[in-house]
């Protein structure tokens, strides 16, 4: 039997009801006792890192769940790590990122209700992932949740409530578990070499979302501020009038320092092309801006802060950020 860590951080599937409302309260023991029917899958060993609403989730928390897998890589043949929903996706694209080229699969999973409540989500979730984790085609970071394996960097928390709560965006499926069995869409092409692991992620990395109305002193405090600012737009993207005179002015006081606009869209589907309206070609040509395309919002946030992180300059971080890291990004045309 394959030998599985499992890593507790908290979350809804570790939560007890109490009069302030559900929190974290059952270790990584605790919840595993809820599915003993794990011990006909692999065998499992648990430690507890974190005991996190998932609200609370930071970059400093990576860097703990990153160490815990590290220091035990040599020891486990996978890892499965509970996570609360809300910021799921965050965590599993900076893992992505922080954890590269793992031949052995660092699952993330949670639950929509705690393990201990009579009618869940958790012991599905959590035995699917056992089962995933085992498997030896399996490699690298994945989401596995309400049946489905999803990519670290293309999932997307989209139903607050809803046992299907993430979704896979602009990119298909890895696979089903269904019954136990492991159904594969895409077959894994497998890793070699070595494992890398990452711990620098910059804090300079900020998020702007456009909303009609708009006032533009925003931008000057951002770029004041931030080196790196992610602007969420309108469709396929594009900067409304009202804001461009302070655009340019902010590009062109910046130019040729390590500050950066990135854009990106509010949809979740189908991605970013600035070339299509003049909103967005114009200023895609004057700045020479990097755009997400298809990529999640949750993976171009983490991706720019482990790239900010490594110090890389303007020139090389632009050329990584198109760089494919664990099928974050298809459309790579710039």
């Amino acid at each position: 039997m394959k030998k599985i860590l499992m890593i507790g951080t908290g979350g809804t599937i570790a939560s007890k009801q109490t009069e302030a409302g559900l929190t974290p309260g059952l270790t990584a023991e605790d919840v595993l006792s809820y599915i003993p029917a794990v011990e006909h899958v692999c065998q499992v060993e648990t430690i507890q890192v974190l005991n996190l609403d998932s609200t609370n989730m930071t970059p400093e928390h990576w860097k703990v769940i990153v160490k815990a897998i590290e220091d035990n890589y040599a020891s486990y043949d996978g890892f499965v790590v509970c996570h609360g929903t809300d910021t799921l996706g965050y965590t599993a694209a900076a893992l992505s990122y922080m954890i590269q080229n793992s031949a052995k699969p660092i699952v993330v999973t949670g639950s929509q209700k705690p393990i201990s409540r009579d009618i869940t989500d958790a012991k599905t979730n959590l035995l699917d992932s056992f089962i995933y984790a085992s498997d030896d085609a399996s490699q690298n970071v994945s989401i596995v949740f309400d049946g489905k394996v999803i990519c670290g960097t293309r999932a997307k928390k989209e139903r607050a409530k809803s046992y299907n709560a993430f979704s896979s965006i602009n990119f298909p499926y890895l696979a089903v578990i269904q019954d136990g069995v492991i159904v594969r869409y895409i077959p894994e092409v497998p890793v070699r070499g070595i494992p890398s692991f990452y711990y620098e992620m910059s804090d300079k990395v900020t998020l702007l979302k456009l909303y009609p109305g708009m006032k533009a002193d925003i931008l000057s405090f951002l770029f004041e501020n931030y080196d790196i600012v992610v602007i969420e737009s309108f469709g396929v993207g594009g900067m409304p009038n009202s804001l461009m005179d302070t655009f340019s002015e902010e590009m062109d006081k910046w130019k040729g320092t390590d500050k950066l606009a990135v854009m990106t869209t509010q949809v979740a589907n189908e991605g970013s092309n600035m070339t299509v309206y003049e909103v967005g070609r114009q200023i895609k040509a004057d700045f020479h801006m990097i755009e997400a395309y298809d990529m999640t919002l949750e993976a171009t946030m983490t991706k720019l802060m482990w790239l900010r992180g490594m110090n890389y300059s303007n020139t090389r971080l632009r050329e990584a950020f198109y760089t494919e890291i664990n099928r974050d990004i298809l459309f790579k045309k710039h």
